[in-house]
């Protein structure tokens, strides 16, 4: 087998659309060809579905390529309109700027910045400033629009409308890769496979400014067997931050998706060598559970790091063992004043962070989806009070799997 990172991301699954194979896997047979992947900060957190990019960009890495993670700090001023029917929120500065410095934090989980072995660039640096009428000039007088509007990310949009704001998304994406291509000698572009049209412009605009050839490649979405996008959770994305999604719960995520799509997911979330994933595909039946565990761990080892990725093992074993019992729990204390009183159930639920919203709680608990110690909350009025607790503790669940321990505190 190669060691050529190309046929790595092809043989584990990533690859969707390449501008050039037979080029692209020349230039990658030699370690040092720089590349890029961008990341508009939409939210404070990248999720799941940036984590398989960010798999990618850990692969080349691991092969001697240069990573430029460019960091949509201009872009995202904009909102890019690929996959989406409606207008993207416009973010204020600020925001932006906290949801980047957010970013750079969570790209380290995976990729190596010391040493200049990879780059970080916010494209609000050269975006921010432009001259408009210099930009059009320049750039905007290389794009067509009739071109331009047989791109599959307008297309979506024309229905409903598609504004003008928008519009300039493509010219500012193409302009970044002809930055970072005079700046950085950056040959290559990366992206989710809903990026095509985007990689094409920025391609297709070096080609026109510098008479060079550079290269785009696009990885699969993440998704199911039966197609359909995974990493939602009953509380909306799948997080890589600890305080939107536990490290319990994103292990539990891993732990209890379908059987169909585990090998899968071990092939573009973990480093498992094929070897041993190809031994996990002849498992059959309740077997499955042991590829579905290891994939768990690895996954959570890499978000999370090797200590909460234990735990959440162990907890996890535990409370299928146990009654609904477990040392690592994630716990949260009241007072003795809380419980001396009556803490109403939705200011716990709160506290604890097992519900997005109290309407979310009410619903919950008029459907029986909320128990402390194993019996059903009775309605959203319901107070916890001192006699909830045994030895000091009582066990919150929510559905079948999601415990949360409660203590009180000395």
């Amino acid at each position: 087998m190669s060691n050529n990172v190309f046929d790595v991301l092809k043989e584990r699954g990533y690859i969707a659309q390449t501008t050039n194979e037979e080029a692209i896997r020349e230039r990658l047979a030699t370690p040092g060809a720089t590349f890029y992947i961008g990341f508009d900060p939409t939210a404070d957190s990248l999720h799941v579905g940036h984590f398989v990019t960010m798999m990618v960009v850990a692969h080349m890495q691991r092969a001697g390529h240069r990573p430029i993670a460019l960091f949509g700090g201009g872009t995202g001023m904009i909102g890019d309109p690929s996959g989406r029917t409606d207008l993207r929120q416009v973010l204020t500065i600020e925001t932006v700027k906290h949801n980047v410095n957010r970013f750079r934090e969570q790209m380290k989980i995976l990729i190596d910045f010391d040493d200049d072995r990879a780059i970080m660039e916010d494209n609000a640096d050269w975006l921010l400033d432009l001259n408009y009428v210099e930009f059009l000039r320049e750039i905007g007088s290389q794009f067509s629009v009739n071109r331009m509007l047989t791109a599959e990310c307008y297309k979506q949009r024309m229905e409903k409308g598609l504004t003008f704001l928008e519009f300039n998304y493509m010219l500012m994406q193409a302009y970044d890769f002809l930055v970072l291509y005079r700046k950085h000698d950056c040959v290559m572009q990366l992206g989710g496979d809903d990026q095509w049209s985007n990689i094409l412009a920025g391609i297709d605009l070096v080609r026109r400014k510098e008479g060079k050839e550079v290269y785009g490649m696009t990885f699969n979405l993440l998704t199911t067997s039966e197609g359909i996008k995974m990493g939602k959770t009953a509380r909306g994305a799948l997080w890589l931050d600890r305080n939107r999604v536990t490290p319990y719960e994103f292990y539990q995520y891993w732990r209890n998706i379908d059987d169909a799509d585990v090998i899968n997911c071990l092939k573009l979330l973990t480093f498992v060598p094929m070897a041993e994933i190809n031994e996990y595909e002849k498992l059959e039946g309740s077997e499955i559970n042991e590829a579905k565990k290891r994939l768990a761990f690895e996954v959570t080892k890499i978000v999370h790091g090797e200590k909460d990725a234990k735990d959440a093992e162990t907890q996890a074993f535990e409370l299928f063992t146990g009654a609904g019992r477990s040392e690592q729990m994630d716990t949260t204390s009241l007072t003795q004043a809380d419980v001396d009183g009556g803490i109403p159930i939705l200011d716990v639920l709160e506290k604890t962070a097992l519900i997005p919203s109290r309407g979310e709680g009410k619903r919950l608990i008029k459907q029986n989806g909320i128990y402390l110690n194993d019996d059903p909350v009775p309605n959203f009025n319901y107070e916890v009070t001192a006699d909830d607790f045994n030895n000091g503790e009582a066990i919150l669940r929510k559905g079948k799997k999601v415990y949360h321990r409660l203590v009180i505190d000395d």
